[in-house]
């Protein structure tokens, strides 16, 4: 099939990450991707190999079909086929070139069937998640008065949309847990963390735990906001607490990022896609979820620590980590807390990845 998937970048380019995910995903399955954004730079990076010209036109070609990134304000001609498969991603909403063109308002009868419109909403654990997924959405005004739009929720059970898992990401899974641990089978130690996050109020705190003072350890911090963050942090140390090993790392594709994540013994992560990697990447991690004003953030990340099963201590961690709560940071418990994200992988791979709920609920609609 054909789908066009509209993408905004809002900030912090995890949409266009998500986006870019699902794309290669459909594509990597025989299914041709018109990924539609309002802006493609962070691909330069994130997916080198699209290549993309001075005007944000980009293609990437894989066995059996394509993704072709082109701007949100650029229309389609009259001589490009119609697609079988809209997708909103996180409520963006259609051009309105292309509500208005041909496309769009395609009469009845002038084809055998309508395109499938999808709104794919942010991932959440919360209960009306369960409740929300699959329902219709008619339109009752405009030029797509009459059509109906479905809500599509990814989330973490067997009754949401489920997640993106690539079967690449499957094999090299299956490759990794072959392996034993260098230190040995039972061994945990923490060596290396990775730290991708916003402005956390408890960085500076973090920073001073014993368990990422140990000799050998190794911060790995990602480029950007949680960059800044950190440069603060230990500016605001004592001196005798700046000694700390640290690397800056430069922004990564989603596969070196997803092996970064893999490859640490601890992860700080943001957002929606690196939370879903990080879970993937089977480490113990604490997730920095993004902030909102009106504080919905507060209830989405206790729905998600309740679904991970998250022990006291990775709990309070948590909630001091994203200020939500004024107590002192626990101590790390490297097994526990590794433990608790192992057991939820197992899980959430018993069930069926987002793509192949997005076709198969396709299938229905068409």
């Amino acid at each position: 099939m054909l789908w066009d998937i509209f993408c905004r970048v809002i900030d912090n380019h995890g949409d266009l990450g998500v986006c870019w995910r699902l794309s290669a995903d459909l594509a990597s399955k025989g299914h041709d991707v018109r990924l539609w954004v309002d802006d493609a730079s962070a691909l330069t990076w994130m997916a080198p190999e699209v290549h993309l010209d001075q005007n944000a036109w980009g293609m990437l070609q894989f066995q059996r079909a394509q993704v072709m990134v082109r701007p949100w304000q650029t229309p389609l001609s009259v001589q490009e086929p119609v697609s079988d498969v809209w997708v909103e991603a996180f409520g963006c909403e259609l051009p309105l070139h292309f509500i208005s063109g041909e496309q769009a308002c395609t009469p009845d009868g002038a084809r055998s069937a309508l395109p499938v419109w999808l709104n794919l909403e942010y991932l959440s654990a919360e209960p009306y998640v369960e409740r929300s997924h699959r329902l219709p959405s008619p339109v009752m005004s405009g030029p797509l008065k009459g059509r109906t739009k479905w809500f599509f929720y990814p989330g973490f059970t067997d009754k949401t949309g489920g997640l993106i898992r690539e079967p690449k990401l499957e094999e090299d899974l299956k490759i990794r847990l072959s392996k034993p641990r260098k230190q040995g089978q039972n061994q945990i130690s923490l060596q290396k963390t990775l730290l991708f996050c916003y402005e956390p109020v408890a960085l500076a705190e973090a920073l001073q735990l014993n368990a990422f003072r140990a000799d050998g350890h190794q911060w790995q911090v990602a480029q950007g906001r949680g960059a800044l963050a950190f440069d603060e942090a230990m500016a605001s140390l004592p001196k005798d607490s700046q000694n700390l090993r640290f690397s800056k790392i430069p922004p990564l594709s989603q596969s070196e990022f997803d092996k970064c994540l893999a490859d640490s013994d601890f992860n700080f992560v943001r957002g929606e896609d690196s939370l879903v990697r990080a879970l993937w990447a089977g480490k113990a991690f604490v997730w920095h979820i993004y902030p909102q004003e009106d504080g919905a953030h507060a209830p989405k990340l206790n729905a998600f620590l309740d679904w991970l099963e998250a022990p006291e201590s990775l709990r309070r961690f948590h909630l001091r980590w994203n200020g939500l709560s004024t107590e002192p940071l626990p101590d790390v418990d490297l097994p526990a807390w590794e433990a608790c994200a192992v057991a939820a992988r197992q899980r959430l791979m018993g069930q069926m990845d987002l793509v192949s709920q997005l076709l198969q609920f396709v299938e229905e609609k068409r």
